[in-house]
């Protein structure tokens, strides 16, 4: 049988769309390879976020066509859903490019992949209506993703992810529950929520994500996060509600972009710089240390060094427990991408080198306002280099430890974290 290699790149979306494209095709009786040399087909399933991340795969093709002359390409993902908009991206070493919605039927197009002409099967996204229920009937990881949402009715100016992904489409509760407990019945303690834009969820039958979580209270899992969410998904009542929650782990990871009003404007955000930091301000106060972490991009078209440091300082009075910071990066036919004043990459990598700097030293606060208390952890995976498990709090703090029992991954226990080092 034919031997395939894959590799995702970016969302936690795609990393779970990629480990269901590997099972459909080990159903086939594909096998994997352990690497390009010795594979027949590479596959990779692709991330267009960035211009960067453009760039990764037309170099990561370009490797796999040098290492293996013979190998068979597929491009999947949304740079594929999308390669009509990127006029200088290069074909020649593709075989295959299958969109978003076709990469989740791949045995469908394997045949194709022998043929000698190239071929593309990529439909227009916003076609696609309805959610693909497909899950991960034996998941291998001890915290697991569970799709509940594709898609994105927004239209920041900045971002081609709509055109990758469609619009908002959402998986029933009926599917959500029964995935949630196929995997708690296999002694997994802890999923996760995702999507493209999980606060969308519900929008097509009247449902709103509060309502989704209401039922995922009454199943079997101890514990549940949450994927990114715009602040202004964020209400009193759901706030109320997960501050009571016995599953809910304190961990919010917030879609801001921007703390300045000027900025949050250009980039076509519906809240404000003061919208963001009063919820913030409700969330520290209603959860007991809960793990807040964020985007921002810096170097917008037009950002000013008074609108970054409009940002910044605001960075500080929200008191965030990490920040992912990206330089602006140009994507063709949005908005942004036309918009004057476009700032130089010396100042874009500056500006993001100053907010990773707060970063490090607003996590460091945030561990040591942890360091003394007592933690419920999650024991994931035993390293076998090292002989330490590895564990997460349900505030996202990460410790190592070593234990000589081999058979804690799964378990749940409560530790003071004043004997771990914190990370």
């Amino acid at each position: 049988m034919k031997t395939f290699y894959l590799k995702s790149l970016g969302c936690k979306q795609n990393q779970l769309e990629g480990q269901i494209i590997t099972n459909e095709l080990l159903s086939l009786g594909y096998i994997i390879a352990p690497d390009i040399q010795n594979s027949d087909i590479y596959i990779l399933n692709s991330c267009s976020v960035t211009s960067h991340t453009d760039s990764q795969v037309s170099y990561l093709l370009n490797q796999a066509k040098r290492t293996n002359p013979n190998i068979k390409t597929v491009l999947t993902g949304c740079v594929a859903q999308t390669y009509k908009q990127h006029s200088t991206f290069d074909y020649s070493n593709i075989d295959l490019i299958l969109g978003n919605s076709e990469k989740m039927h791949i045995k469908d197009y394997m045949d194709k992949l022998f043929s000698n002409d190239k071929n593309f099967f990529v439909e227009d996204i916003f076609n696609i209506k309805n959610f693909e229920n497909k899950f991960l009937t034996n998941p291998k990881s001890t915290r697991v993703n569970i799709k509940i949402q594709d898609g994105c009715n927004n239209r920041c100016s900045y971002c081609i992810i709509p055109y990758a992904r469609g619009n908002s489409r959402s998986n029933n509760i009926e599917n959500i529950i029964k995935q949630i407990e196929l995997v708690s019945n296999k002694n997994i303690k802890e999923i996760v929520l995702t999507g493209i834009h999980i606060g969308q969820w519900g929008l097509e039958f009247n449902k709103t994500l509060l309502d989704l979580l209401k039922e995922i209270e009454k199943t079997s899992i101890p514990r549940y996060r949450l994927g990114s969410l715009y602040i202004n998904e964020i209400d009193d009542e759901m706030i109320e509600f997960l501050a009571k929650s016995k599953k809910f782990c304190p961990h919010f990871h917030l879609s801001l972009q921007s703390l300045c009003d000027k900025t949050l404007k250009a980039m076509n955000r519906k809240y404000t710089a003061y919208d963001a930091l009063k919820t913030i301000e409700k969330l520290h106060k209603n959860f007991n240390l809960p793990f807040l972490g964020c985007d921002i991009i810096v170097g917008f078209p037009n950002e000013s060094d008074e609108d970054f440091n409009e940002t910044f300082e605001n960075l500080k009075k929200a008191k965030m427990s990490a920040i992912h910071c990206f330089p602006y990066s140009k994507r063709e036919k949005t908005p942004a991408c036309y918009m004057e004043n476009q700032i130089q990459d010396s100042i874009k990598t500056k500006r993001c080198h100053l907010v990773m700097e707060l970063s490090d030293k607003l996590h460091r606060e945030f561990l040591e306002k942890n360091k003394n208390s007592t933690a419920e952890i999650l024991i994931e995976k035993k390293s076998p280099k090292t002989g330490l498990y590895s564990a997460v709090t349900r505030n996202y703090i990460k410790i190592h430890f070593k234990d000589d029992n081999d058979n804690l991954r799964h378990s749940i226990k409560t530790v003071n974290l004043a004997e771990y080092e914190l990370m």
